[in-house]
């Protein structure tokens, strides 16, 4: 069953014709208004005919949940089969629309429009961020008879208890505002946070599906950095060698950082034993869908995290407290989850990607929230070496209620170092294995989120898995465990460079990649062949990644090609840059649209500014051939 669940000022229809499958009805259904009502417009689907019974349970549950969010105790049941193109037949239609209105009546004020009627509506929507939410019910029928295509061999996907229990978890969602006041959301002024106001929408509405291809997908494609596989499985990707180098830059800089920290990079399987005892219920604590896989009669899954082989391994280790805070890191090249089809696409949400996956093992709780302040103060940091900003991501913090009111001064000092509202969501009980969890969210060109960097505190790991260290009395005792990403997946990040550059040219600003992930950083382009050799004697010059394009094409195409791919510093060489032994250079970074900032500078000169600029970060050599004639197009 599909729900869209409108809060309006008013709703009211009039009944215009019958169809063929309309249902009989007295004169006090051929027109209705509610005013300051819920609109439950509903489309009953062909899977509810599984358990009609369950279907209806659930949706009361929906209804009634976000009617109370919404402070109403009026509701308009409206058939809308537009929401779907698989529905049930009208008989079970009819049948799960009187059971919800039956479920409801004496709770609340309700109308029902008639089924299988055309009519003429009108609804005025609140528009405030819980005035507009969707959600798709699905009986647990459905998930019994994918258990059985399972086993038959027609589907590898595997639904954790945890995913079916956020579906329909109780959550309180709320603002929290830098003074450390508690705002709800509805009463919350966002237009001075537009953000925020797309991400709260994003987040109440749950609705994840992209009826059309955001910026980057385009964008990834020209600057051929990745492409889809037709090849293989929806979500698994390409790169191309440009692409591949931006990927290679962030994984190294993150494990660089990750050292620095105190992490030790260590390595773990991607296969795991879906009936070991101990991951078969920590899969049932994971809220993700996994790739399922036989080998040797034996059920097996992909790993959708570094968690099990890490806690594997700590599990055989020997733990004083003094090795405490432990930490250890991996690079998950692959992670796998089994995101539905239509969540999928470009490099925002994929089925396999790269994840910085840190585990830290803490004596207590205490020295597990002295560690969440440490690594949310690093994940900033980590993002705006990236080039993604404080201003560019919106905070969402959850936690469990206990939690929040023993901790509120942790919570409040977060939205205080972001200074700025940040979204909050509380469950009145713990149905992950988390107690307190951040993500930063970036918001893209179709107000559509995705989580970067994130930090939980653990609370059910260690003793799962037998994870235990000697305390200072000498006894073995059970530590708490911090899940870390500091950057979210690395396809992720990428993802959100290109968005962010998209918006920004929109805005009239010039995009670009930081200078460190560029895959060319300086271009040479000799005005004619005559003048190759002085390109050539200036590029071993220039310790950085550097092309020279010998095309013979006029010097304008090669300068607007330079500016199609991003290039950060463009160098035209002539005759009066040979004789001076000087190098003209477009510097793109300080460019203004149809305002380009050229330099006369030496060759020295520009290396020490680039060398200045990438200063610390990782580096690789350019990863194509240095001239240009000599290459080969991807797309």
């Amino acid at each position: 069953m599909q729900l869209l669940l409108i809060h309006s000022n008013y709703i009211e229809y009039e009944i215009k014709k019958q169809t063929t499958v309309a249902e009989k009805i007295e004169e006090s259904l051929k027109s209705g208004r509610l005013e300051e009502a819920l609109t439950a417009f509903t489309a009953v689907e062909s899977i509810d005919e599984v358990n009609p019974q369950e279907s209806i349970d659930k949706a009361v549950f929906e209804i009634e949940k976000v009617a109370a969010q919404v402070k109403t105790n009026r509701i308009m049941l409206y058939p809308y089969a537009h929401l779907s193109s698989d529905l049930s037949s009208p008989k079970i239609a009819v049948q799960v629309l009187k059971g919800i209105e039956a479920s409801l009546l004496g709770k609340y004020e309700v109308k029902r429009a008639p089924f299988g009627w055309y009519k003429a509506f009108t609804v005025s929507c609140k528009g405030h961020p819980l005035s507009e939410l969707s959600r798709s019910i699905r009986p647990e029928g459905v998930a019994k008879a994918a258990s059985k295509a399972e086993a038959a061999g027609e589907t590898d996907e595997v639904v954790s208890e945890a995913l079916k229990a956020e579906s329909t978890a109780k959550s309180y969602w709320c603002i929290l505002t830098p003074d450390g006041k508690r705002h709800e959301v509805e009463s919350f002024d966002l237009t001075p946070y537009p953000k925020l106001q797309q991400f709260v929408n994003y987040e109440i509405s749950k609705s994840r599906a992209v009826e059309r291809a955001p910026p980057h997908v385009e964008l990834m494609r020209r600057l051929e950095l990745a492409d889809y596989e037709p090849g293989s499985d929806s979500g698994n990707m390409r790169f191309y060698p440009k692409g591949r180098l931006i990927k290679s830059l962030l994984e190294n800089y993150v494990l660089d950082v990750a050292t620095e920290f105190g992490a030790m990079e260590v390595e773990t399987p991607l296969m795991y034993d879906m009936n070991h005892p101990t991951l078969k219920k920590y899969l049932d604590r994971f809220p993700a869908r996994q790739y399922s896989i036989e080998s040797d009669k034996r059920q097996m899954f992909l790993r959708f995290a570094a968690c099990f082989g890490q806690f594997l391994m700590n599990h055989d280790m020997t733990i004083s407290y003094k090795n405490l805070p432990l930490k250890m890191i991996e690079m998950t090249r692959y992670s796998f989850r089994k995101e539905q089809r239509g969540e999928l696409v470009g490099l925002r949400r994929l089925r396999a990607f790269t994840m910085p996956d840190m585990h830290t093992l803490c004596e207590d709780m205490t020295q597990a929230v002295d560690q969440f302040k440490k690594q949310y103060d690093l994940c900033i940091s980590v993002l705006e070496n990236m080039g993604i900003y404080v201003s560019d991501y919106e905070v969402a913090i959850r936690f469990t209620k206990d939690f929040y009111e023993s901790n509120k001064e942790l919570v409040v000092s977060m939205a205080k170092t972001v200074d700025k509202p940040v979204l909050i969501e509380m469950w009145d009980t713990r149905f992950f294995y988390f107690v307190l969890k951040f993500e930063f969210n970036f918001i893209d060109a179709l107000a559509k989120a995705s989580a970067l960097s994130t930090v939980q505190i653990d609370v059910e790991n260690a003793e799962r898995y037998d994870i235990s260290y000697v305390n200072t009395e000498g006894k073995l005792v059970n530590p708490s465990v911090l899940h870390c990403s500091p950057s979210g997946a690395i396809e992720r990040c990428i993802y959100a460079l290109l968005e962010k550059a998209a918006m920004e040219a929109e805005e009239g600003k010039i995009p670009m990649l930081p200078l460190w992930l560029s895959p060319t950083q300086v271009r040479i382009v000799p005005i004619s062949e005559k003048h190759l050799a002085y390109a050539e004697e200036v590029s071993k010059k220039l310790d950085c990644r550097v092309d020279i394009d010998d095309r013979d094409l006029s010097i304008g195409k090669k300068v607007r090609e330079a500016g199609r791919e991003w290039i950060p510093f463009v160098v035209v060489i002539g005759d009066k840059e040979v004789e001076d032994g000087t190098i003209n250079v477009t510097i793109r970074a300080e460019s203004e649209e149809n305002k380009p900032k050229k330099v006369q500078i030496t060759p020295e000169e520009l290396n020490l500014k680039i060398r200045a600029e990438i200063a610390g970060k990782p580096y690789r050599k350019l990863p194509l051939a240095k001239y240009i004639s000599a290459r080969p197009k991807f797309i």
